[in-house]
């Protein structure tokens, strides 16, 4: 695809207003990030590709496989083994009977390791084959340093992943409806069981949305968090963290007031005008609306791209190119171009007349 660009445009995209600068934030976590969720930009982070640990903040990544091949209606006969699962637990009986939602909230909110066996052993057959579906899950969602050897958490030589890795679950479990809804259920009352979510930070941190805590001696305490304010949602992943409530809270208030969302392109927005080939000019409309988080001082660069010279006629509502934002020469995101209006080939003449 020919590809000219026709402008080059140094957008006002500093902030309207000088901010004070934010308070630095640091935590007592050997690993951790703080993410804006939907641009990817990373607020802070620690360590944050050291292969650690995670303990039950796994089974974010058990309750989307389940969710990706199971049901929420299927009806699931537990087994004595996943009965008798070691750790934490929602007591399941050998031989009950429940929906694999039932059983989601008990992965979720109780963190029962016998819920997550009982789901492995429902969807894949075994905790082993379950494994292989989560690790080709864990690929597809890019995490390239983890490794997951049971559905659970439980200690395991094989099972390791890092603070960036759980980022990227955690931002992929935000876009999964029920996951979401489950794991930001506070108090449930599902199957007969009343179960209570582990997650402080519920009800707690404004605009706090979950995600999962985690716990064992030889990982110490785990915890991924997620945050929605304003539309703007923040991931925050700590791993051995002996007081991670307080740094997700110190997280949570920091991205938020240290990169203050930056409206860059908002749909149907006239972001320039281009000339046309033979005279005239054509407005160029955002065909999406595209923000960053931007920390006070920082400048976005906006370069107009166009696929192919513009020849009338031109339709109105045609893609035509593209603008991309850069942050200190590095990409930060697309918009699509639609040209703003009808261009004939008869108004161009009469223009250029």
């Amino acid at each position: 695809m020919f590809k000219r660009t026709l402008c080059r445009l140094l957008a006002a995209l500093m902030l309207c207003a000088v901010l004070p600068a934010a308070r630095a934030v640091e935590t007592s976590a050997a690993a951790a990030i703080l993410v804006d969720a939907d641009s990817g930009r990373v607020l802070y982070e620690k360590n944050a590709d050291e292969r650690m640990r995670i303990a039950s903040t796994t089974k974010l990544l058990t309750a989307l496989v389940a969710l990706e091949l199971g049901d929420l209606a299927d009806v699931v006969t537990v087994s004595a083994a996943a009965a008798n699962t070691e750790g934490s637990s929602m007591y399941l009986r050998a031989g009950e009977q429940l929906t694999l939602e039932t059983l989601l909230y008990g992965l979720l909110l109780c963190s029962g390791n016998d819920a997550a066996v009982a789901v492995a052993e429902h969807i894949s057959g075994s905790v082993s084959a379950f494994a292989e579906e989560m690790n080709a899950a864990a690929r597809r969602l890019g995490m390239e340093n983890s490794s997951f050897a049971n559905p659970s958490g439980l200690d395991d030589p094989a099972h390791r992943s890092t603070a960036r890795d759980m980022a990227r679950l955690a931002c992929a479990a935000l876009e999964n409806e029920t996951l979401l809804r489950i794991a930001s259920t506070k108090t449930a009352t599902v199957g007969g069981r009343t179960m209570q979510n582990h997650n402080k930070l519920l009800g707690r941190v404004s605009g706090c949305v979950g995600l999962k805590t985690g716990y064992t001696k030889a990982a110490g305490r785990t915890l991924v968090s997620a945050f929605e304010r304003g539309g703007r949602r923040l991931v925050a992943v700590t791993l051995r963290d002996g007081n991670d409530w307080a740094d997700h809270a110190a997280l949570c208030e920091y991205g938020y007031s240290a990169y203050p969302l930056s409206q860059e392109a908002t749909r149907g927005e006239v972001l320039c005008s281009v000339p046309l080939v033979g005279g005239g000019e054509a407005p160029l409309l955002a065909a999406q609306s595209f923000s960053y988080p931007l920390a006070a001082g920082e400048v976005m660069e906006r370069e107009i791209n166009l696929f192919t010279p513009l020849y009338p006629p031109v339709r109105a509502l045609r893609v035509v190119g593209e603008a991309v934002f850069t942050l200190n020469g590095a990409e930060t995101g697309r918009v699509p171009l639609l040209c703003g209006r009808s261009i004939l080939p008869r108004e161009q003449n009469s223009e250029t007349e």
